[in-house]
């Protein structure tokens, strides 16, 4: 179709998204997308760093899994029922992180405070149960200097209760800027980036509970 037939095409029939040479300014001349666009395709960017970077712990854990030195097994030591407790109070932040973002975006002071707080108290008691699991098999000489397995297990593990710990700083940090700044444009930003942040640590946590968790304990 030549360049003339095309605009007359697109004279009669409409060209909405623009995809020949019709009337109306093309795609380079509207300008930049929105900051909170770019702002949030950087922030992806980032989070598949991240999740490279997790993946090559998950393939160190799956080389070792096996390497017990004659200690005990996934299966002799983890406790299903406690972390489906770890996990609800995961998914239940998820939640509460989503309900947050909506009172961000109606600029409700008190219903993003009390959603963060939710947030914030389940996220603490998720990493406050992680803790309690490490003290305990170390307790029970099953720490990470016993076996591969176990130096593998708590790497794994422990990296993503570091990002929950480090979601927690930064949630807190949102808490304080919203109450003092209330709700400007680069806050809202900020708020988008933290709770991606969040729900890939909720991906990430699935994950592994199902490789770590499950399969180890039915193995």
């Amino acid at each position: 179709m030549s360049a003339r037939s095309t605009q007359a095409y697109a004279g009669a029939h409409g060209d909405p998204n623009r995809l020949g040479h019709g009337e109306g300014p093309s795609i380079s001349e509207l300008g930049p997308a929105p900051k909170r666009i770019i702002v949030g395709y950087g922030f992806w960017i980032f989070l598949l760093s991240d999740f490279i970077m997790f993946a090559a712990f998950f393939a160190g854990y799956a080389v070792l899994v096996g390497e017990t030195a004659g200690g005990p097994s996934g299966r002799e030591l983890f406790d299903l029922r406690f972390v489906a407790g770890e996990t609800a109070l995961l998914l239940l932040s998820s939640f509460t992180c989503g309900m947050a973002t909506i009172g961000a975006a109606a600029r409700s002071q008190w219903w993003f405070q009390i959603a963060m707080a939710w947030t914030a108290l389940l996220g603490a008691g998720f990493l406050g149960m992680e803790l309690w699991e490490f003290a305990h098999l170390i307790g029970e000489g099953a720490g990470p200097d016993r076996s591969a397995f176990l130096s593998s297990f708590f790497a794994l593990v422990g990296l993503h209760g570091l990002h929950v710990l480090a979601g927690l700083l930064w949630l807190l940090t949102m808490m304080a800027q919203v109450l003092a700044k209330g709700f400007r444009e680069d806050i809202q930003r900020r708020i988008l980036c933290w709770a991606l942040f969040w729900h890939a640590l909720d991906i990430i946590w699935i994950a592994l509970f199902t490789v770590v968790y499950l399969f180890g304990a039915r193995a």
